[in-house]
């Protein structure tokens, strides 16, 4: 039996913004490092750059809120092969906090909120 993850547990903040301590781990979940952030400013613990979308998929989605729900489905398929990896993202949620770093302007339709409701086991809506 697995334990629950605490939503609270799972945060997401924009790579521009500065780390505060209440962030807890903080992993960036971008295939790219976020332009003009250096490296000591991004505060990080860990780069999940194979939980990051693909470059295909990236392109494809281009951020375009239209295609949100057939990116999530697309993203959930690429974030199942590395299963390995999502469970060591859960079990640290588990135990404390844990934020999402990414860079994307459009702070509701980007992988890491997309990666945040998979860690909580929320999964994507098939279109109608």
């Amino acid at each position: 039996m697995s334990i629950r993850i605490k939503a609270s547990n799972v945060r997401l903040k924009r790579a521009y913004e500065p780390p505060a301590h209440g962030d807890g781990s903080r992993i960036l979940v971008d295939r790219l490092w976020p332009r003009g952030v250096k490296k000591i400013d991004a505060a990080l613990d860990h780069w999940a750059k194979d939980l990051a979308p693909s470059t295909a998929l990236r392109k494809w989605f281009a951020h375009d809120p239209a295609r949100w729900p057939e990116f999530r489905i697309r993203y959930a398929e690429e974030v199942r092969r590395h299963g390995d990896q999502l469970s060591q993202l859960r079990a640290l949620a588990r135990t404390r906090p844990i934020t999402l770093v990414y860079s994307a302007h459009d702070e509701v339709h980007n992988d890491a909120v997309a990666l945040r409701d998979f860690l909580l086991g929320r999964k994507p809506k098939t279109p109608r």
